[in-house]
C-alpha cells in the first residue's frame, strides 16, 4: 500500500478520531497504519459499524480478520496523520 502525501494532512489525535465514530459527528473515519480515512460516503460504515468493526477507532490490527486486504483503503480519502499520543 502505497503512503500518502502527508506534507497536506493534518495530525488527528485518537480522542478526535473517537468522536468522528458515525454518531456523534456527520463524519465518519476509520485509521489504518497511521493514517485516517474518510469513509463517511460509503455504504458500508452507516451507523459507524462496518460488521464487527466500529468506526472512531484504528482498525490497523483488525485487518488480519477481514475478507480484504488493505488496498480497500485506497477508495477512501486520506484525511490526516494518526497522533501517537
Amino acid at each position: 500500500m502505497k503512503k500518502k502525501d502527508d506534507h497536506n494532512l493534518q495530525i488527528i489525535s485518537k480522542r478526535k478520531l473517537s468522536l468522528h465514530n458515525g454518531q456523534d459527528k456527520p463524519e465518519t473515519w476509520v485509521a489504518y497504519q497511521g493514517l485516517v480515512y474518510d469513509v463517511t460516503e460509503s455504504r458500508l460504515w452507516q451507523k459507524g459499524q462496518h460488521y464487527e468493526h466500529w468506526a472512531g477507532q484504528d482498525l490497523t490490527d483488525e485487518l488480519p480478520d477481514a475478507p480484504h486486504t488493505e488496498t480497500v483503503f485506497e477508495r477512501f480519502k486520506c484525511i490526516g496523520i494518526l497522533s501517537k499520543d
